[in-house]
């Protein structure tokens, strides 16, 4: 599991797949998101603007990535 250290109160979803690696574009964020491919907390998100917090866990094929502050 990688770790995303915030530099402010959150990140968001998009923003939070690209700072992990997961993919390499916020237009490939935003096609496996809206695809239904991301989970937070366990909960399929189809948001790109979803707001990832402290202590938020996000999923994309088969890759998780915790966010600290």
């Amino acid at each position: 599991m990688e770790i995303i250290h915030l530099r402010d109160d959150f990140i968001k979803l998009g923003q939070a797949l690209k700072a992990a690696g997961f993919v390499e574009s916020g237009v490939d964020a935003k096609y496996v998101i809206q695809n239904g491919l991301v989970k937070v907390n366990g909960q399929v998100e189809t948001q790109r603007g979803k707001k990832i917090i402290a202590g938020d866990v996000v999923e994309y094929d088969g890759k998780t990535v915790k966010i600290e502050m």
